[in-house]
């Protein structure tokens, strides 16, 4: 749990250096593979299903978010 929290908080950090598009795509990132890791978690209810959901989910919300950027 502390690793998972060290984690969150050095990605906090980081994400006052990024631009316009690594914002965007840090918030898909974000957004995906916290949706992702509750996915996964729920549908199989196991502590490795939920990293492996959250995992696909961030790779696939970079993906998009920098895809369907504005401009």
């Amino acid at each position: 749990m502390r690793k998972t929290l060290a984690v969150i908080a050095m990605a906090i950090v980081l994400a006052g250096c990024a631009n316009g598009r690594q914002d965007r795509v840090a918030g898909g990132a974000l957004i995906g593979g916290g949706t992702g890791a509750l996915i996964g978690g729920l549908a199989g209810r196991t502590a490795g299903a939920a990293v492996a959901g959250g995992l696909i989910g961030a790779v696939a919300g970079a993906i998009i978010a920098d895809a369907t950027r504005p401009g």
